[in-house]
């Protein structure tokens, strides 16, 4: 053999050698990453399996008819088919039951939790027929944290629309464009004190059955922080209502915004439980519109039909001689201008607005001198 035979020969034996180590250098890889998505799955698994005995805990017990896992080589996907929820703690305890839901994680944050729920979602008393449906476009979740350690969660809702079945009819409870809720721990810890800060968005969001003034669609924002827990051990919400009540705690609403046509509100304040778990405290609302909103919730009826008439007529005497006896007989624009009178005059985004009082007394609220509804109790 010649010696450009003999080059060319160990030429190929050195380039056959590089493609059998890049072979098993790709194996291992291959293996390597195979053995970590293994380790990270049931690392995402057992966060799965964390949240949902955090959960039980609480009352709130979730199953699945048939469950799998997959998402593999960047992914963990656990798919959870005819998914169920028991929430014990309800008397009486409800049951909710889904088409299915898909609960994902990051090969490489095993501690962030995405969910995507497939509808329709129905509700209603364990082992009987459903009194309640629920669609929507998209519905997920996302929890940060660890079950030991939860540090924030979400959901969020495009197109959701619910549906109460009663007595073979079918009523329309909530139909909105958007709904977002946020909620994390704003200070303290989860075994010390925590303040946790609650946000809530909603856009076009209309409910007809609550009062005929909730027909037409409101956007809404508003960030509230609970404070006066000890934990956030599990436990049910009215639980944690009581505890915020037993140690004078509160709710401090930082902002609200709400827009129904040219109705346009603002406002902030601080609000306690007292102890039949109800609301008390005040919110400073600057409202543009009032006198639109007035006629909305049939404010007139209100007043006159209330024991409190009575106070509001003395209260308008005291501004001018006879403006009582006007907001008692005379509708709509005469009271509209008393309660102005009443409040403190002021600009809303460029439009003429006047500041009230919204005040909370066992769970009855009334703007300014208006009851305008009550509040159902937290516990």
């Amino acid at each position: 053999m010649t010696m450009d035979g003999t080059t060319s020969l160990q030429s190929r034996r050195r380039t056959g050698r590089r493609y059998v180590i890049l072979v098993f250098v790709v194996l291992a890889v291959i293996a390597g990453w195979t053995g970590f998505w293994k380790f990270a799955s049931d690392r995402a698994q057992q966060t799965i399996d964390g949240w949902r005995a955090r959960e039980a805990k609480s009352g709130r017990i979730y199953d699945c008819g048939s469950q799998r896992v997959g998402g593999f080589p960047f992914r963990i996907e656990v798919t959870c088919d005819r998914a169920s929820a028991v929430f014990r703690s309800n008397e009486p305890p409800i049951e909710l039951k889904a088409d299915s839901l898909l609960v994902v994680a990051q090969v490489y944050q095993p501690g962030l939790i995405i969910s995507e729920f497939r509808g329709p979602l129905t509700v209603g008393e364990t082992g009987k027929q459903p009194e309640f449906l629920a669609s929507w476009k998209l519905a997920q979740s996302s929890v940060r944290g660890t079950p030991a350690a939860p540090q924030r969660a979400s959901l969020v809702f495009d197109d959701p629309v619910i549906d109460r079945f009663s007595s073979g009819a079918r009523q329309n409870l909530l139909r909105a464009r958007h709904i977002e809720v946020h909620g994390r721990i704003a200070e303290g810890s989860v075994t010390n004190k925590p303040v946790i800060e609650v946000a809530l968005q909603l856009d076009q969001a209309s409910s007809p059955a609550l009062h005929p003034a909730a027909a037409q669609p409101i956007d809404a924002t508003a960030t509230a922080r609970l404070r006066g827990l000890n934990d956030f051990s599990p436990k049910p919400w009215a639980a944690r209502f009581r505890e915020i009540q037993a140690a004078d705690g509160r709710i401090d609403i930082t902002q609200v915004r709400i827009q129904q046509g040219d109705i346009l509100a603002v406002g902030a304040g601080a609000l306690s439980i007292n102890g039949n778990g109800r609301l008390e405290g005040q919110l400073r609302i600057t409202m543009a519109g009032l006198e639109q909103f007035l006629a909305a919730i049939g404010a007139q009826q209100k007043i006159q039909a209330s024991p409190h008439m009575d106070k509001l007529v003395g209260a308008l005497d005291r501004l001018a001689p006879g403006l009582g006896d006007v907001a008692r007989q005379q509708a709509g624009a005469n009271l509209s201008a008393g309660i102005n009178m009443l409040g403190e005059q002021t600009t809303l985004e460029g439009k003429r607005a006047v500041t009230l009082p919204l005040r909370f007394t066992d769970g009855a609220a009334f703007l300014g001198p208006i009851p305008i509804g009550n509040t159902p109790a937290l516990f």
